[in-house]
């Protein structure tokens, strides 16, 4: 699934070029994708553009500039948004399966957007759990409600950290994955934080010393920015207008690295197991 980095790299490339571009046709090609009626949702959108590209953990919002509705937009497991204008792609989102951007849409482009200058946005998903729904402003800050703090939009501080592992009795990974606590973590940079904090994902919250909880708060940021500034891990194969390509896959230290050196105590094999119903990494070596 793709996690805040990801979503937050596609944020960064669609502000580049959909802001107040106007949207000349929707086509919704696959109704279940979009919540609420996709006759309604193709009308509100014609004509219309967007004001902004937003972001809350996973979730990408966009404003109009018309009216009070705002799009939603969340990938979920298996979802794509590809932005193609002539050469200028820019794609983020699930890496399978593989698309030619050159060959679209195809049979799994269940939402396309044209735009009058000829760019088109496409909604891209295999298995068809992503949606995109417009919403009022009551709507928006209903689904805000249920998500926890965004890490990279909020300052996480260690109090406000402490906070939200009071009373926690399960593993560190199980809480950091909990999106009603923190919007954006998944599988792979839970795995990433643990390992920079030195704590085994397998530890109880409550078995936290105030030290290493000074070290997770800290490697919740650097592991975030970090996997944001190589531009994520999926579509790594997609160069984009800038030429730089989503390759933090090449500076994971643990996650899908099962059997193999410990990059930085080069003592401990990387061990996977099973965790809060996900395969999880760890150095035995140099985690604790």
């Amino acid at each position: 699934m793709p996690e805040l980095p990801e979503v937050e790299t596609i944020r960064q490339g669609l502000s580049r070029r959909v802001i107040r571009k106007r949207i000349k046709q929707v086509s919704v090609r696959k109704k279940k994708i979009v919540r609420g009626s996709a006759t309604a949702f193709e009308k509100v959108l014609r004509g219309n553009s967007f004001a902004q590209v937003g972001r809350h953990g996973k979730l990408l919002i966009l404003p109009l500039t018309k009216g009070d509705k705002v799009l939603l937009i969340h990938l979920k497991m298996t979802g794509q948004l590809i932005y193609r204008q002539k050469k200028d792609v820019i794609a983020g989102g699930h890496q399978w399966p593989p698309v030619d951007p050159m060959e679209l849409p195809n049979k799994y482009s269940h939402v396309i957007m044209d735009f009058t200058d000829g760019s088109q946005l496409f909604f891209n998903d295999l298995r068809q759990f992503g949606f995109m729904e417009l919403a009022d402003q009551k709507r928006l800050h209903v689904v805000l409600d249920h998500m926890g703090i965004d890490p990279i939009k909020e300052k996480l501080t260690l109090e406000k950290l402490q906070a939200l592992f009071k009373k926690r009795s399960t593993s560190i990974k199980a809480v950091l994955l909990n999106q009603q606590l923190i919007a954006g973590i998944g599988n792979i940079y839970a795995d990433e934080i643990c390992f920079m904090a030195h704590v085994k994902p397998t530890r109880p919250v409550q078995s936290l010393s105030l030290k290493e909880l000074k070290s997770i708060q800290s490697s919740i940021s650097r592991v975030l920015e970090r996997a944001i500034s190589y531009g994520g891990t999926t579509f790594r194969n997609y160069l984009n207008t800038e030429g730089g390509k989503g390759n933090y896959t090449e500076k994971l230290f643990v996650y899908g690295r099962g059997g193999k050196i410990c990059k930085r105590c080069k003592k401990g094999t990387i061990t996977k197991i099973r965790l809060a119903g996900r395969g999880t990494h760890f150095c035995p070596a140099c985690q604790y």
